[in-house]
């Protein structure tokens, strides 16, 4: 049952084959014994347990909600959520419960969704590991599976690999089979670099398609909630309840179209499918180029039109995005000063120290770092040499999108990551800034064009661990997107984690294996 898609679990529920208060529990107890994860910070128990039970009535009296009723779901820490806290995994906001919902938040409580809790992330979402939060590291569950075990010979609890970031709590989330959604966010890949690293599909909206409110801001101009799903047809399901006009959002925009459920039979043949040479970038495994490759190859057999195409100006999008987003993170946390919410240190010398230690206090090294460097490229003299300059960057790889689009392209394929998830030991040897520089390299040029793109798991690599592509597309046009990419999810063969199960160690309830129980007496 836990490894059923949205659409086939919402079946189940209505001929009555389970009870919403029966997955609820399956999940919770599913959340106990993957405590290893670290994937939630905050399970909600008790309100998952109520909203299970509101939504067994209403399927009893022949009165769903829609296609989420019932459903177990999980919520990035970065969305705000009513009387739950909300700590975006950092220590300035380790005790902050907001008194209202999310709007993408509130439109699933509506569809009848049941919140299993709030997950992990790195702190304010500044991270492609999902190890740099105050709760600690989320570990990938495919770590835990046997083709990970077998081939690399790894013993249960050590060399485990990262989820990617900064939304691994919310892939690992659904990987793990304890929710059937996750909310993510994506500023610069942070839920398509998850979704790859964890074998889950990874939905990055159209900017303004989605509402922001309640969305903690790391970047406005860049954020998007993300969409993280076991399959296409449930990231369309989705994103069709969660698109729209949003008052409290003047960047929202109106859905291009009610979106339905996808067709079950797309032709590719009257589509043209864009290879980005400058996605040949340095780093890239040969085993992703294979499956590049491969993918390209099925869709020239099927009748597309494959060609090369060139998006000139992607070379300099990396340094190009780390200046903006720096420059907005630093406006962003300003608000964060211990006066009127987050954490608050006892220095009471004076206001000013005060409000310098609490910052210092609360934030990490990372997010402390780029305020830093944020406000130095928002100074009066660097301005116009650093901010000014990459916004002139920022459209120049935007029109290189369009120019590609405006010529026949319908859809662009490229890797999602350079690699397969790296090991927790050997990511850790590197720096924040030099990791988020490679595992962003493939993603973050769509948010400054604010593209809609998908990430499709399509394979095992020969380590046991997935391996994702990503699909690009032009503006408003996330339904055909998705339409290819569904095509693609079904001949690519992606196999389901529950094929494999967890390692050969068991775990009990309390996420403990026998050993570590021994050790722990």
């Amino acid at each position: 049952m836990l490894s059923l898609t949205i659409k086939e679990m919402s079946l189940a529920l209505r001929e009555g084959k389970i009870s919403p208060t029966e997955l609820c529990r399956k999940c919770l107890n599913r959340i106990k014994k993957t405590q290893h994860l670290n994937a939630y910070i905050t399970v909600t128990e008790e309100l998952a347990l109520k909203q299970a039970q509101e939504a067994e009535t209403r399927l009893l009296q022949g009165a769903p909600k829609g296609p989420l009723d019932g459903i177990p779901i999980a919520v990035k820490d970065n969305f705000c959520t009513e009387n739950i806290k909300t700590t975006c995994a950092s220590r300035m906001l380790k005790d902050y419960t907001p008194p209202y919902n999310a709007t993408v938040v509130q439109k699933l409580f509506d569809q009848g969704a049941v919140l299993m809790g709030k997950v992990n992330m790195d702190e304010f979402a500044m991270g492609s590991g999902s190890t740099d939060g105050a709760f600690g590291p989320v570990r990938n569950p495919w770590s835990y599976a046997a083709p990970y075990r077998e081939q690399t010979g790894a013993a249960p609890d050590s060399d485990w690999v990262i989820t990617g970031g900064s939304s691994g709590g919310s892939a690992a989330a659904v990987a793990s089979l304890t929710s059937y959604l996750a909310l993510g966010s994506d500023t610069g890949g942070s839920s398509r670099n998850p979704g790859a690293l964890c074998g889950v599909v990874a939905l990055k909206p159209t900017y303004g398609l989605l509402s922001r409110h309640g969305l903690i801001p790391l970047v406005n101009s860049m954020d998007v909630p993300g969409i993280m799903t076991r399959s296409v047809s449930d990231a369309a399901i989705v994103l069709g309840i969660l698109q729209g006009l949003d008052i409290r959002d003047s960047t929202t925009i109106p859905a291009p179209s009610s979106l339905t459920e996808l067709p079950e039979y797309f032709d590719v043949k009257n589509i043209c499918v864009g290879i980005p040479k400058e996605y040949h970038a340095p780093g890239l495994s040969e085993e992703n180029l294979a499956q590049w490759s491969r993918v390209a190859d099925m869709f020239e057999r099927a009748g597309a039109q494959v060609k090369q195409v060139s998006l000139p100006h992607t070379q300099y999008s990396i340094v190009c995005y780390h200046v903006l987003c720096h420059a907005e993170v630093a406006s962003n946390m300003a608000r964060f000063d211990g006066l009127e919410y987050g954490h608050r240190s006892e220095v009471d010398i004076s206001t000013e120290a005060m409000y310098a230690s609490s910052r210092h206090e609360g934030f990490n090294d990372v997010v402390r770092g780029r305020i830093l460097s944020g406000n130095y490229f928002l100074l009066k003299q660097n301005y116009e040499h650093y901010f000014v300059k990459a916004q002139k960057v920022r459209r120049l790889i935007a029109d290189d999108f369009k120019r590609v689009f405006s010529s026949g392209v319908d859809v662009l394929l490229t890797p999602t990551t350079l690699t397969d998830a790296a090991c927790y030991s050997d990511f850790t040897q590197e720096d924040n800034r030099t990791r988020s520089t490679q595992e962003d390299v493939f993603t973050q040029p769509v948010n400054m064009a604010g593209l809609p793109a998908v990430s499709v798991p399509t394979a095992l690599s020969r380590r046991g661990l997935p391996i994702g592509l990503q699909l690009i597309g032009p503006t408003l046009q996330d339904q055909k997107l998705l339409s290819v990419a569904k095509w693609m999810e079904q001949r690519v063969g992606f196999p389901s984690i529950s094929d494999y199960g967890d390692s050969s160690e068991s775990r009990n309830d309390t996420g403990m294996t026998k050993r570590e129980q021994t050790s722990a007496v």
